[in-house]
């Protein structure tokens, strides 16, 4: 695979974290601040190297992340690494903590304020886990909470849950997955997406 633009990058971040939008060029372009035609160069030299597929409505063709091969699921897994590997370092504090609980709980997203203000409350976290795995992780978040400042709050669904209330368009899900840092559970978060689309 060729090396991948900045560009290339957060448009495949895009299309895989907004699983519902539909986007063609033209509303790429405007979302990612670039022209229509570099959008579209984009969106073509990846549906070359087979990470997106296109489908065509009207005279329009929208684009999607292939995530029905292995290839291009490991693809989109790295990417949300990379993300969370590239936080800025007060952000990188709390992926490091929530990454403690990789062990208890699938997948970890976390979303609001924490990634958007130094000054701010708690921070959320949406956790996706097994039933079975509540009191751990329950034991495991206090344990957490007791030796941070900040308190971790933390939403729980399984990943079927996941998957449904993305297909669903809850608000709150998926703007946690559009806006969210994904400390932990790369693939789990990239099944939910795809379970999401069947």
């Amino acid at each position: 695979m060729e090396a991948l633009s900045l560009n290339e990058i957060r448009s495949s971040l895009k299309l895989l974290k907004e699983p519902l939008a539909d986007y063609n060029a033209n509303s790429l372009s405007k979302n990612q601040g670039i022209t229509a035609m570099g959008a579209l160069k984009i969106l073509k030299r990846l549906e070359k190297q087979n990470l997106l597929r296109s489908k065509k409505m009207g005279k329009a063709v929208f684009y999607k992340p292939n995530l029905a091969d292995d290839y291009p699921k490991r693809f989109f897994e790295l990417l949300l690494e990379k993300q969370a590997e590239e936080s800025s370092p007060r952000v990188k504090k709390w992926v490091r903590e929530l990454r403690k609980l990789s062990d208890k709980a699938q997948a970890a997203i976390m979303f609001g304020s924490v990634l958007e203000k130094q000054d701010h409350g708690d921070v959320d976290v949406l956790l996706i886990l097994e039933p079975s795995q509540n009191d751990v992780v329950e034991k495991a978040l206090e344990e957490l909470n007791q030796l941070n400042v900040k308190k971790i709050h933390a939403v729980k669904q399984t990943k079927e849950d996941l998957a449904q209330n993305i297909r669903k368009g809850d608000r709150v899900v998926l703007e946690a997955l559009g806006k969210g840092i994904i400390p932990f559970g790369y693939e789990k978060i990239v099944e939910a997406i795809k379970d999401a689309a069947l």
